[in-house]
């Protein structure tokens, strides 16, 4: 891998990249390697442009990281406890410590999706993973749409079908720092409104049940800076900050907003809808040494993600209040998740 030239991919073949525009001057700038969101520049009321999104300098770096930046995340995104499916006694591939963790060593991320379609506004991907890939049963399609409108929300459609049961959770991971990439996201200003949060223990494994968000450091249904409550409590600790999936109010509606983030200057807003039941809240607790887009690496919480999915280990889990994650033979896997960024 170290060894392939810096304008081609593992597979020898040279990165694709595809840049979105709308009518107000807002870019996005995606790879097929991954089906990965490298950029999003948003055009400010002085007529400046902001970086909101964190990412590496060039395509290849990404192969030289391991925070999943901007990638797309499969089979499964988030954890499954000692990478087992307990429901048909599946043994998956480990790839931190005895759990699994995004989809494995060889998750979606580390592949090169094809293109199906492309315009000015939307990009189409699409991947094939065969049967035991990673350890997961059955042969899976699955695509992502990533589409761009006028109103500066990017939204993300995902699809998947598979020729035998097998839970399916896509996600992206995107890393926000509403403030150019510059400073310590923590100081951003974040509502996320759910009652209810999954704790979990150092490995980022679910350790007990749903707890509500009230009389807590997790409560975020008014805004209210990152930072203000960081570490005040044991199950912060477990993980050196916030690292949580969150329980959505909203109930998959994805017309209702179901977290918003200010930058700490007040001059950008994220809004996230989406119809996954979950989002997973992380600080950016181990990005430091990240190969940065600009000079350098990234530091510790540097930004911040707002990853939609189900529950962490939810295949092992079908008491938990959510749709089940377990898709079967003639289903179709459907979720879409839109991240609007508007200038204040």
């Amino acid at each position: 891998m170290l060894n392939q030239p810096q304008s081609h991919a593992p597979d020898g073949q040279p990165w694709r990249i595809t840049v979105l525009r709308n009518q107000h001057g807002m870019v996005v700038t995606f790879m097929d390697w991954g089906a990965t969101w490298l950029s999003a520049r948003v055009p400010m009321k002085d007529g400046s442009v902001r970086e909101a999104l964190l990412g590496c300098a060039t395509p290849s770096d990404y192969l030289h990281q391991s925070a999943y930046l901007g990638a797309t995340v499969g089979r499964y995104a988030n954890r499954i406890a000692n990478a087992r499916l307990q429901q048909s006694n599946i043994q998956l591939v480990a790839n931190q410590g005895e759990h699994q963790l995004h989809g494995g060593p060889e998750g979606f991320d580390k592949r090169r999706w094809q293109i199906v379609s492309q315009s000015e506004s939307e990009v189409h991907y699409q991947l094939d993973s065969p049967d035991g890939d990673q350890g997961f049963p059955g042969n899976l399609l699955a695509s992502v749409r990533y589409r761009l409108d006028d109103n500066n929300c990017l939204s993300i459609e995902y699809h998947a079908q598979v020729d035998q049961p097998c839970p399916v959770n896509l996600t992206n991971h995107a890393y926000f720092n509403l403030d150019a990439e510059h400073g310590d996201a923590r100081q951003h200003r974040l509502q996320l409104l759910a009652d209810h949060y999954l704790p979990v223990d150092s490995n980022g494994i679910p350790c007990a049940d749903l707890k509500p968000v009230t009389g807590n450091s997790f409560d975020f249904r008014q805004p209210k800076v990152v930072a203000s409550e960081f570490l005040q409590d044991d199950d912060q600790r477990a993980v050196k900050g916030y690292d949580h999936a969150f329980l959505l109010n909203t109930q998959g509606d994805v017309s209702q907003p179901a977290a918003q983030l200010w930058s700490a200057d007040g001059k950008l807003q994220l809004t996230v809808q989406t119809a996954a039941p979950a989002l997973q809240f992380y600080s950016g607790n181990y990005l430091d040494g990240t190969p940065a887009r600009e000079q350098g690496s990234y530091t510790a919480f540097q930004g911040i993600a707002l990853e939609s999915e189900f529950l962490p280990d939810s295949p092992n889990h079908a008491e938990w209040p959510q749709v089940n994650c377990w898709l079967q033979p003639g289903e179709t896997y459907q979720s879409v998740t839109c991240y609007t960024l508007t200038a204040c």
